[in-house]
């Protein structure tokens, strides 16, 4: 069932309320999602976007009961990813010379997944224009490596309209679908958690590209992504987060991940939150343990650390599979401008805390020379250095 959104456009995607993963394992989802596709019908119908491939048949469905699919005059790809192309294979079936427009990259992401199907493909790039009646255009700006070589967003004159695809998201469930309607606190927290686990690495690219969008001085009413709410209200306000999210971003907060094989490594790292706390006393301070923890939560927090402080015991020479897992996945998201410190306990070889201070450094992290690598259990000596752990992290 369509949404109406604005004049004569649509949401014609699909709410996903059971989903709980996504890119694979990669990405937590815990309040739900949505593939956001939008129906514009002007004296041209065009289809932006489409929704994900499980639910291809439900929105293909749902599409021919708004309107008759031979009256659709073209689809805007936004993006390759099979989460908004995936019903494009069944809507072709009905319109096989329904011509696709999108950037060159995306034909190649699009003929990798789906196949190649002789499609009636045409490609733009930004500043490029599409007349769709009325006194309307749509207006192409490339987006590349937002997230993906082949992104771009599509803007429709008169209306106002960005529609951004995968830049100013969420992977949240809202069935009021805008911005306004939506929980303030999930919403707020879901654009940070997308950001922070997706965007981050693309920071640059984000930065360039709204100077660019500011550039081309054009009003923009509406913000439609292609998950989570639709912006309406005060709509520029999730650009002007994405500003200052690209720009090395950080709060005052220490965060402080650890996992432990018999609770020597939690106790240290509860002791350095006591002594950060009375060190810095306004920062906030958060611990987790990887283990027990959501992966995704936990780099959320890490974004908005100006320090963090890793923890892991020493086994078989190394440390704890998942602390290594997780600190791979860190450096994937190549923060920047942090401190870290490191800890841990061990029994006999101790190359725990040169591992993750190794590690740390490559992902980016000015690791302090202060840390705690206590053998067996950790006495009072130790813990009592977690002190001097937090003022050189927080000073």
């Amino acid at each position: 069932m369509r949404k109406h959104i604005q004049a004569n456009v649509s949401w014609v995607g699909y709410i996903d309320w059971e989903l709980q993963q996504f890119h694979g394992d990669e990405y937590s989802i815990i309040n739900g999602s949505s593939q956001n596709a939008y129906l514009i019908e002007e004296e041209k119908t065009v289809l932006i976007d489409t929704v994900w491939a499980p639910h291809r048949f439900e929105f293909i469905e749902n599409l021919k009961t708004e309107i008759d699919l031979a009256k659709l005059d073209f689809v805007v790809a936004n993006h390759g990813e099979i989460d908004h192309s995936g019903a494009l294979t069944e809507l072709m079936k009905d319109r096989p010379d329904l011509p696709v427009y999108c950037t060159a990259n995306a034909i190649k992401s699009l003929e990798g997944q789906l196949g190649k199907h002789g499609w009636n493909f045409n490609v733009v790039k930004t500043g490029d224009t599409l007349d769709i009646g009325n006194g309307k255009k749509l207006v192409f700006v490339e987006m590349r490596m937002l997230h993906w070589p082949d992104s771009m967003a599509t803007y429709l004159t008169g209306d106002n309209i960005l529609f951004s695809n995968d830049a100013f998201g969420q992977h949240f469930a809202v069935e009021e679908l805008f911005n306004d309607k939506a929980d303030q606190c999930l919403l707020a927290k879901e654009a940070m958690k997308y950001y922070a686990n997706i965007l981050n690495p693309f920071s640059p690219f984000v930065s360039k590209k709204i100077e660019e969008i500011v550039g081309m001085n054009i009003p923009i009413d509406i913000i439609a992504p292609s998950h989570g709410a639709v912006w309406r209200d005060n709509p520029l306000q999730i650009v002007e987060k994405y500003a200052q999210w690209a720009k090395e971003y950080q709060e005052d907060q220490l965060t402080i991940v650890y996992d432990t094989m018999w609770e020597g490594t939690t106790k240290i790292a509860h002791a350095i939150a006591k002594h950060a706390s009375t060190v810095s006393p306004d920062t906030v301070v958060k611990v987790f343990n990887i283990s027990k923890a959501d992966k995704n939560e936990i780099m959320t927090e890490v974004f908005k650390s100006r320090a963090i402080a890793v923890g892991s015991p020493t086994v078989s020479n190394s440390i704890l599979c998942g602390v290594a897992g997780w600190l791979h996945f860190l450096k994937s998201l190549k923060f920047k401008n942090k401190k870290a410190a490191v800890f841990g306990c061990y029994g006999w070889s101790g190359e725990g805390n040169k591992i993750l201070a190794e590690e740390l450094t490559n992902a980016g992290f000015h690791v302090v020379e202060e840390n705690i690598r206590s053998q067996w259990n950790p006495e009072k000596d130790d813990l009592d250095k977690s002190e001097a752990i937090a003022k050189a992290l927080l000073a």
